[in-house]
């Protein structure tokens, strides 16, 4: 799966803590913290209810990856979603986010590289945005365990400027290769 290509469909950020983000024409990257000019860039959480808990927890989440594909299961489903109504930094399109390893890395344009960190949990300011939107973004597979499709959480490795139609390359991590969990 080496491989593996995709393209970002749209970038977004938020300089304040909304559920949203909108869109931009390019978003940068910096190596270690996140979006630069977004509310989540930082070394430790930034998501409030994490920092409540504890603040000196590394920040997992500086980057939201969601991808398109759901904004289409979402809309047939009867629910307007756009890129970046859902908090997402990068939409993409062509990868199975999902069933990625947590490790993986995906090079978005020419340098900016994300190492996935695993899934996001979907919330309650989910429902808050669009009432039943939670229950739609989760799932169950043929064993009955829940599934969580708002997307995934990753670290920036290197910075760069990612701007809708670039490339996504996937690099995965040597194995074994461990299944995302929510971060």
């Amino acid at each position: 799966m080496g491989a593996a290509r995709g393209i970002v469909t749209a970038v977004s950020r938020s300089a304040r803590h909304t559920f949203s983000k909108p869109a931009q024409l390019v978003i940068r990257l910096v190596a270690g913290l996140g979006v630069e000019g977004d509310a989540h860039l930082g070394e430790t959480v930034k998501h409030r209810s994490r920092v409540a808990r504890d603040p000196t927890q590394p920040n997992l989440r500086q980057v939201h990856l969601l991808h398109a594909e759901l904004h289409e299961e979402l809309r047939a489903g009867g629910f307007n979603v756009a890129p970046g109504d859902l908090g997402e930094n990068v939409t993409t399109r062509g990868l199975d986010l999902l069933g990625l390893a947590a490790g993986t890395c995906l090079r978005l344009g020419d340098t900016a590289v994300v190492e996935v960190t695993g899934l996001r949990n979907p919330c309650v300011q989910i429902d808050r945005f669009r009432p039943g939107l939670m229950a739609a973004v989760l799932g169950r597979d043929a064993a009955g365990n829940l599934v969580r499709k708002a997307g995934i959480m990753a670290v920036v490795r290197t910075s760069g400027e990612v701007r809708p139609g670039d490339a996504i390359a996937v690099t995965l991590p040597p194995p074994p290769h461990r299944a995302l969990v929510p971060v």
